[in-house]
């Protein structure tokens, strides 16, 4: 997955995304923020914030920081933070996901909704989320993997050619994921309309070594 071809994708869908990707994810986006907010005055990041959608579901008491690579989607996120007057949130910043400029064991939790299948290098995204959350922190992914149903997984893969266009990887295999990710998942849920996408709840083992 190329980085411009995510940018093009997001410019293109920055004005519609709430609508055409916000009901149908609330679920994920909620239970995402209840698992990783679980305690007072955490410091939590969102990776790849979008528009904002999760924000109003972070406890009051809670510092959130969100990024994204989109200019055009943080923009719509801070009119969100401003309409509803969401004090909890310290900051929305632009910045790559693969190449953060905060210090180690900046967050108590972080999380990646929807973003980890758009990402170019999904295993660099993890070695960040990683460095920057605190050793025993919580991490929680929300993304579509590749179907066990043959029949999807079919079409899955027949999508695929179109993932530099859309933005998206439709054939993300969530074994070669996780094998690369050196994450400590201590539970995988379905999530969202017919459990299509997973929820990944994990805990951070320590900072990536290789960063």
């Amino acid at each position: 997955m190329d980085l411009q071809d995510t940018l093009k994708t997001y410019r293109l869908f920055s004005g519609s995304y709430d609508v055409v990707f916000g009901p149908v994810f609330h679920p994920g986006r909620k239970e995402a923020v209840r698992l990783a907010n679980d305690r007072p005055g955490q410091r939590i990041l969102e990776v790849g914030v979008g528009t904002g959608l999760s924000l109003p579901y972070f406890r009051p008491d809670s510092k959130v920081v969100g990024i994204d690579v989109s200019a055009e989607m943080l923009a719509k996120a801070r009119q969100r933070v401003a309409r509803r007057k969401l004090a909890h949130v310290e900051a929305l910043i632009e910045m790559d996901a693969e190449n953060m400029t905060f210090e180690d064991s900046s967050f108590d939790a972080v999380l990646a909704l929807y973003v980890a299948s758009v990402v170019p290098n999904p295993k660099r995204f993890v070695e960040e989320m990683r460095r920057v959350c605190i050793p025993g922190g919580t991490i929680v992914i929300v993304n579509h993997f590749m179907s066990e149903n043959p029949a999807m997984r079919f079409i899955e893969k027949r999508l695929a050619p179109l993932a530099g266009k859309i933005g998206f990887h439709a054939d993300f295999p969530l074994d070669d994921f996780l094998a690369n990710a050196a994450l400590d998942v201590r539970e995988i849920r379905p999530s969202n309309l017919f459990g299509y996408w997973k929820l990944l709840r994990c805990v951070n083992p320590k900072p990536a070594s290789s960063v």
